[in-house]
């Protein structure tokens, strides 16, 4: 009873669904439990609940719990990390013989093979591109001056948090550079806030408490901060030990905190670089360029560097954030963030953020905003994982403990340490400085030599060395003629021979694009964690049964001069459930009939599979580039482009998915805070529950102002980890017609008449469409208004020898709060220990019990001794001194207990 009294006070601090009062109330009876779990029912489903013997890890995605094998949540965890708990309503909790702690993409650990995949021989010799001259990974020709500033662990109260976090951040300065400097803020991601003895007593997991040291983070990027700095640019990279600490109970995963604490540290250098004072005094006075900046964000800090450019642009464009790479970022809330330049770093053997999230970035913002000049990358690298491009999250560069989180050590399978393929620390560290120095190089520094890098032409750097680098790159709306983005059914008569074509769509349903054994290899399709019904990625499915298919798209007159454009391109990737490697034939066919032919595979490898054998979250499902240089296309007239075909003409049986088709040239484009795009906002709302039938929580979606162009954004509850859940699903599509301001999203609330707690929920808003998220998260609050049934404990009379017996301990009417109490046993003529005992051995006088949800008769119990002794008549009593989940109720409580002789 002790441990499962434990595992409940745990779980009271991890739901934080209402004003719950710790005691060492039992829980309700299991249905199943193990050595260090427990599963219990509960009016919303099973209560699963884990307790750790430490903390769980600090990682970027959210932590699951499996029942015999099968994840069946999201578990939220205490404030100590010990304690992980969901509801659920899968059927396995009922019948659990296992529980155990996951990760997304941890399935495919424990169905790893030794074999690999039938492309791996060809990713370990894959095509190169040219090397660039120009190389951003080496150092330039200014000398760098390092130095640090700390204005305390709790300098400032953060929005979206509701704590106080650190500001600390590293400083690298090129000596000598003249004028002002373009800065680059470096935001790190979720891991350890603290290292060292962790067995000192702390109430909150920040400050680091006594005996333990802050975990340097902010201290892993020197390879791009200093090959940026040695060119002329001002990088910061900042600390954020606080919002890793708390953010486990953080309505968003800690992205507005993140992006706040960045916000912060540019308000800072704000005054610093103009009136002086604080750590540096005049020395950046006139030296740092606000209006030219950039954020790179490693793992959630991806997101929050994302969030904090739109946040900027909501506020009036107080900073020129002008580029933005998220480095393996998480995308829980599927914000965009158009009209800043933006690259997404994403690691193929990212062991972490498995499923590759930070694709979506590039997804919806692509077209998401009429207009946006900016433009924007992926950057795939293989052989890579999450941490290693942080020297603080790396094994023998670290000053804290650190791990690869890939792992699979011991097999020579993709992504595995001994793989050929996979990069090691500093091989993949070097990667890293590269894109990260060159991204920011071109975009903030306008140096165009690194365009190559970004342009989707596969062009490298000898820095880089080994690595196998793939770029999906979407050119600046100046230099880009879209043809057909391959999301809506193709022109009748479009397809001929036996060839098929279905516009597609996510997962599951019955447009879904694919539907694999493996966790996290459908990067563009996989749901995410607040907006798990938003549509994803549309594209179109080609398949063939022979070698006569074509799908001809016929140009409008309008689009058939193309002279100024460099390429022809596509994004393009095999049908897993296809041929290995799928070709096609790209034919261009001008006004006169003369035509020019291209097979994919002689320009690109975007049609064979990536590697890995489909039981380890490999391959993934990812679109690549097939860029057709214009100058290839030998006889054709560009200035009369009448057709552009795709024939079947290379592979006899394939399938395979289209999208993006344009003619473009390589572009720096226009980047700027998207301060004139209409904004997004949506209401808090708190409501009554209601006794009878359904009430509503009507959120308010507000435009802040009328636009000519409808706006569309997807909305969905994200529920709680409640108990009862009075709170109905809700995820659809808000749509503003021109000149529209205003709509109303209408959340079901489940009336009823038992006393409850208030239920706290979200509304989260996603993937908007001609407009920017401001407030993206709508809160809601569902008040419990029905009284609490009243609580009575009666007298016990019994005779000795009975054994366990209970005091009658009863309610009015059922509730929905697990009611605890616990007192002491007070001894009277019986003694503890010889006469009764209570419910800890050896004997206690401490006093738990219990009454469970929706039950009128609860638990009060004590086992009363035989002796063979003649005696008088034995009371003693019992005294509740904390119920709850009473509401009023007058305390101490005393019921007397009497045992009568039997001798």
């Amino acid at each position: 009873m002790r441990v499962l009294g434990t595992i409940t006070l745990g779980m009271a601090a991890a739901l934080a669904i209402g004003p719950v009062v710790a005691s060492a109330a039992p829980p309700p009876s299991p249905v199943v439990e193990g050595n260090s779990w427990v599963v219990q029912q509960v009016p919303a489903g099973y209560r699963v609940t884990l307790r750790l013997d430490k903390p769980v890890a600090m990682r970027a995605a959210r932590p699951l719990l499996a029942v015999n094998g099968k994840p069946v949540g999201v578990a939220r965890q205490s404030a100590d990390g010990r304690t992980l708990t969901l509801v659920t309503t899968d059927k396995v909790a009922a019948h659990a013989h296992d529980v155990q702690l996951t990760w997304p993409g941890d399935q495919r650990m424990s169905v790893r093979a030794l074999a690999g995949g039938p492309t791996d021989a060809y990713w370990l010799n894959a095509r190169k591109g040219p090397l660039l001259k120009d190389d951003p990974g080496k150092p330039g020709k200014y000398k760098v001056e390092t130095a640090e500033y700390n204005l305390g662990d709790e300098a400032v109260l953060l929005p979206g948090l509701g704590q106080k976090s650190e500001v600390v951040g590293k400083v690298y300065a090129p000596v000598g550079a003249a004028g002002k400097r373009p800065l680059v803020v470096f935001l790190h991601g979720r891991h350890e806030s603290c290292y060292g003895d962790e067995s000192a007593p702390s109430d909150k997991p920040w400050p680091c408490p006594k005996g333990t040291k802050s975990v340097p983070s902010y201290r892993g990027y020197d390879g791009p901060a200093k090959a940026l700095a040695s060119s002329g640019y001002q990088v910061v990279s900042i600390s954020a030990n606080a919002v890793n600490a708390f953010d486990f109970d953080a309505y968003d995963g800690g992205a507005q905190a993140r992006a706040e604490l960045v916000l912060d540290h540019l308000k800072r250098w704000r005054q610093w670089s103009t009136i002086g004072g604080g750590p540096f005094g005049s020395k950046y006075i006139g030296k740092i360029d606000l209006q030219n900046v950039g954020l790179m964000g490693h793992s959630r800090g991806g997101e929050g560097v994302a969030r904090a450019a739109v946040v900027n642009a909501d506020r009036g464009g107080q900073f020129g954030i002008r580029a933005v790479l998220p480095l393996a970022p998480v995308d829980f809330a599927r914000s965009t963030v158009p009209g800043v330049a933006m690259s997404v770093l994403l690691p193929y053997c990212d062991g972490d953020v498995s499923d590759l999230q930070g694709q979506k970035f590039y997804d919806d913002t692509r077209n998401s905003i009429t207009g946006d000049g900016a433009a924007r990358s992926t950057v795939t690298v293989l052989g890579a994982n999450h941490n290693f491009f942080n020297t603080e999250w790396t094994p023998g560069q670290s000053v804290a403990p650190s791990f690869d989180d890939w792992g699979g050590e011991g097999t020579k399978a993709p992504c595995d340490a001994k793989y050929a393929g996979r990069l090691k620390a500093k091989e993949q560290q070097a990667v890293g400085t590269a894109y990260v120095a060159g991204f920011f190089r071109l975009q903030l520094g306008h140096e165009k030599q690194f365009l190559p890098l970004f342009d989707g032409s596969d062009s490298r750097t000898a820095s880089a060395g080994k690595a196998v680098v793939r770029v999906v790159a979407q050119a600046p709306l100046a230099s880009r003629r879209d043809v057909t983005a391959f999301d809506k059914a193709l022109p009748k008569g479009a397809l001929s021979g036996k060839a098929t074509a279905v516009v597609c769509a996510g997962e599951t349903g019955k447009s879904a694009c694919l539907t694999t054994t493996g966790a996290g290899d459908a990067p563009h399709w996989d749901p995410a964690a607040f907006a798990s019904h938003a549509p994803t990625l549309a594209v179109t499915k080609l398949s063939w049964t022979d070698k006569t298919g074509v799908l001809r798209l016929n140009l409008p007159t309008v689009q058939r001069d193309v002279r100024k454009y460099a390429a022809l391109s596509f994004r393009a990737a095999p049908d897993p459930t296809s041929t290995p490697k799928a070709d096609l034939t790209v034919r261009v066919v001008d006004g006169r009939g003369r035509a020019a032919s291209v097979p994919v595979s002689t320009v690109s490898d975007a049609l064979v599979r990536m590697p890995g054998n489909q039981t380890a979250g490999l391959p993934k499902n990812l679109l690549r580039t097939v860029r057709i240089p214009l100058s290839s296309l030998k006889g054709v007239d560009l200035r009369d482009v009448r057709a552009i075909e795709l024939r079947t003409d290379r592979v006899a049986k394939g399938s395979a998915y289209l999208s993006d088709l344009s003619f473009s040239s390589p572009g720096i484009g226009v980047s700027a805070p998207t301060v004139k795009a209409p904004k997004v906002t949506v209401s808090d709302v708190t409501t009554k529950e209601g006794d009878k039938g359904t009430t509503y929580a009507d959120f308010v979606v507000r435009l802040s102002r009328p636009t000519t162009r409808p706006v569309v954004v997807y909305a969905e509850t994200s529920l709680p980890f409640a108990e009862v859940m009075p709170v109905g699903d809700v995820a659809k599509a808000v749509v503003f017609k021109p000149g529209q301001v205003r709509q109303t999203v209408r959340v079901p609330i489940k009336a009823n008449t038992r006393d409850s707690y208030d239920v706290k929920f979200d509304l989260a808003l996603a993937a908007p469409r001609e407009a920017l998220l401001a407030k993206s998260f709508g809160h809601g609050l569902v008040l419990d208004d029905d009284p609490s049934p009243k609580f009575t404990v009666g007298k016990l009379v019994t005779t000795e020898g009975k054994g366990e017996v209970r005091f009658p301990v009863k309610l009015s009417a059922p509730s929905d709060k697990h009611i605890g109490f616990g007192g002491l046993w007070k001894d009277g003529a019986a003694v503890l220990g010889k006469d009764y005992r209570g419910q800890y051995d050896p004997p206690e006088h401490t006093l738990t019990g219990g009454i469970e949800v929706a039950k009128l008769e609860g638990e009060l119990t004590v086992t009363v001794t035989d002796d063979k002794v003649k005696e008088p008549t034995e009371t003693f009593t019992a005294f509740l001194d904390t119920v709850d989940g009473i509401d009023g109720l007058q305390l101490p409580i005393a019921a007397t207990g009497t045992i009568l002789d039997n001798d």
